[in-house]
């Protein structure tokens, strides 16, 4: 059943966004999204009453972003009187309800180190909950609010706090540097590993909010608890007596680096047992444990070890009988995050569904499904009794919290960017389908620029995703934003390839061992099909662009398409699959899409070697990279300009020493966007 909410949310996003007055519209610009306020993590008031929410805010000055914590009333109709709760100079987030509603704990780290905090609703200070000797990295509140669990980076083999303090204090006094290991992980993501773990712990609330002494709870499962780099709070959950803590974690063993072998620990909360593996007969993902009203336990599994877009179902496990079923086992769609109704007896689940990121209610007896949301992005979820509160987003709306209902339009909470956004015009956009590689069906989008006008022709920046398993969808995004290059005069192109989730678990799988073929087939067509369905668009005027996968396929088109554009962005792009595989973190990744090991299928590893094609590359190509990048890491990068250089290509390098994989910081960012664009106008503008 869809949701009739679509025109009534493009019609208001229009109004708050463009203004009365087209004649004053100004393009947006990568400033622009840098300066946007970011509105993150809902959570719903027991009594339905109010929504608090994280809202990020740009300080260019810093080069930073920070956060507080706003609260909105729920009024039921129009948009809600929103208060700034916390205003201290510190980034403060991780808003969570007292099981009573009077008040509110976060995180802040105004003491000089990330610890918990409360804020009475009633008036008054906010008062701090831990003083922990370490950061806090994530925590909950137990349903009674007697209890919290809290996550610490702290040495496995320490019996205290302070014995990781004490080993931390001796590290920084050694004059010599070298890191030593014995097994991978040696650096994740962003980051060298230095021997602690994420591990969780609970402590004790006192009547006047006076945190105990802390106890290790997840410390016998040597994994990080939330999971690294990117885990949080839903990665662990009290059972509703608050007695007991459910868990997610894999081991951190010598097959760390490439497994996905995620399982969920039960475990008391006061850590008077050690955790029991409830799912040990998974070798595969176990996830977002979420307590049900009957005391069943729901979580999303995958099935196949080592492959992490494996489809997620949601499974059951019985508190009566401990039978465990799979729910969802007819749905052909991966779950991306997984909660409870308010009153806890049915499920909310987040998927990709045909290029939108969709909500739906799931009956945790039968699996059946009512859609909520099926348009746009859904990106926080919090149930109230009055409703569900989203943050949802478009291609042509940054985020904002509205309510869900059934059968519903949508009701429209926040308007944080309605000021800044008055005098901006954003790129209209449409989904358009093709026949792609095997003649299925697959889908993409077309964005017009801003000021476009009837029978004007308009340069084209083909944009090809990352992940490769994600969805360049109907989404707002913070990086590869569209409306930047729309707003920059150009018509913007992005097709969901062969590998794109939302389309079936077959299409997604169709991409591995299959890097340079099927998605390949796809881009091509699908901008052959762009082309032809909308006359606006100059084909002899069209540069690519893409990051990670996306960068693969910079090189890949480089080698293989190569007469077909007139400038290459490739941005933290794989240029030699033998050296990526021998560098990069994650192991299981690059072995799942190439069939294992290197040593072990080499053959397919080379199959799509962009490093193998240089000779046939000729097209003008900028390089982009972080320093900090373990997963692609930038040797990646410098081999692609040196093969670009050596040959006598035009090529540019651009080179971020304080970035990953992304680059974030504000300043960076706009330089970013300024040399990718500038790139683009020298090559596409008359």
């Amino acid at each position: 059943m869809k949701s009739p909410n679509l025109a009534s949310i493009v019609a208001l996003t229009m109004a708050l966004a463009f203004g009365a007055d087209h004649s004053l519209a100004a393009p947006f610009t990568a400033k622009d999204l840098n300066m946007l306020a970011r509105v993150a993590d809902p959570q719903v008031s027991p009594d339905g009453r109010y929504v608090a929410y994280t809202l990020r805010e740009t300080d260019l000055e810093a080069n930073r972003g920070r956060t507080d914590v706003w609260l909105a009333e729920l009024s039921g109709t129009g948009l809600a009187k929103a208060r700034r709760l916390t205003q201290h100079p510190a980034s403060e987030s991780s808003a969570r309800w007292a099981p009573d509603g009077s008040g509110l704990f976060f995180l802040s780290s105004r003491s000089g180190s990330s610890q918990v905090w409360h804020i009475n609703l009633g008036g008054g200070e906010a008062q701090q909950v831990t003083n922990l000797p370490l950061d806090v990295g994530s925590f909950e509140v137990s349903p009674k609010g007697d209890r919290l669990a809290v996550s610490m980076e702290v040495y496995p083999d320490c019996t205290d706090l302070k014995c990781t303090t004490d080993r931390q204090a001796a590290q920084s006094k050694k004059k010599a540097s070298a890191r030593v290991y014995d097994q991978l992980f040696v650096r994740h993501w962003d980051t060298w590993k230095d021997g602690t773990q994420s591990t969780l712990f609970t402590v004790t609330l006192s009547a006047d909010l006076k945190a105990g002494a802390p106890v290790n709870v997840s410390g016998k499962v040597p994994g990080d608890v939330p999971s690294k780099p990117f885990g949080g709070d839903e990665d662990y959950a009290f059972s509703l007596d608050g007695s007991r803590v459910v868990f997610s974690a894999r081991l951190a063993d010598r097959t760390e680096s490439w497994s996905t072998n995620f399982d969920l620990y039960d475990v008391p909360a006061d850590g008077s047992a050690e955790p029991r593996n409830l799912t040990a007969d998974n070798p595969a993902w176990d996830a977002q444990p979420v307590f049900l009203a009957n005391g069943d336990l729901a979580w999303l599994a995958m099935a196949r070890p080592g492959f992490e877009a494996d489809r997620f179902v949601i499974k059951i496990r019985s508190a009566k009988s401990g039978q465990v079923r799979t729910l969802t086992q007819d749905w052909d769609r991966s779950v991306g995050t997984l909660l409870a109704n308010h009153t806890r007896t049915a499920l909310l689940a987040v998927a990709d569904d045909i290029g939108q990121t969709a909500l739906f209610e799931v009956n945790p007896l039968d699996g059946r499904r009512t859609s909520l949301v099926d348009k746009g992005q859904v990106q926080g979820v919090s149930a109230g009794p009055n409703g569900v509160v989203i943050a949802w987003a478009a291609l042509d709306s940054p985020p904002d919290l509205y309510v869900a209902r059934p059968r519903s339009a949508l009701q429209r909470v926040t308007a944080v960017n309605a000021a800044m956004l008055a005098d901006k015009e954003f790129g209209a956009f449409e989904q358009f389908s093709f026949t792609g590689a095997k003649n299925e069906k697959v889908y993409g989008y077309v964005m017009r620029p801003q000021g476009w006008k009837p029978g004007q022709k308009y340069p084209i920046a083909f944009i090809v995703h990352g992940g490769p398993q994600v969805s360049f969808a109907n989404q707002w995004s913070w990086r590869w934003n569209a409306q930047v290059y729309a707003g920059a005069g150009y018509g913007v192109v992005f097709i969901d390839f062969h590998g794109s989730p939302g389309y079936g678990q077959a299409f997604t799988d169709s991409i591995s061992q299959d890097w340079g073929g099927k998605p390949l087939v796809d881009l091509q067509k699908g901008l052959d099909a762009a082309l032809g369905r909308y006359d606006w668009l100059d084909g002899s005027r069209a540069c690519s662009l893409g990051a990670s996968y996306g960068g693969f396929m910079q090189n890949w088109i480089a080698g293989n398409w190569s007469d077909r554009f007139k400038c290459i962005v490739n941005h933290a792009g794989i240029f030699d699959q033998r050296t990526m595989y021998y560098t990069t973190e994650e192991l299981w990744f690059t072995e799942w899409e190439n069939g294992g090991p290197y040593y072990v299928t080499p053959k397919i590893h080379e199959k799509f070697n962009p490093a193998d094609y240089v000779t046939k590359w000729k097209t003008p190509m900028l390089v982009t990279h972080g320093a900090l990048d373990y997963r692609v890491p930038y040797s990646q990068g410098l081999a692609t300009f040196t093969a670009l250089q050596r040959q006598g290509i035009e090529s540019r390098l651009v080179f971020f020493p304080d970035e990953n994989h992304w680059i974030l910081k504000p300043a960076n960012n706009i330089q970013w966007h300024d040399e990718v664009l500038g790139w683009l106008d020298r090559h596409l503008k008359k």
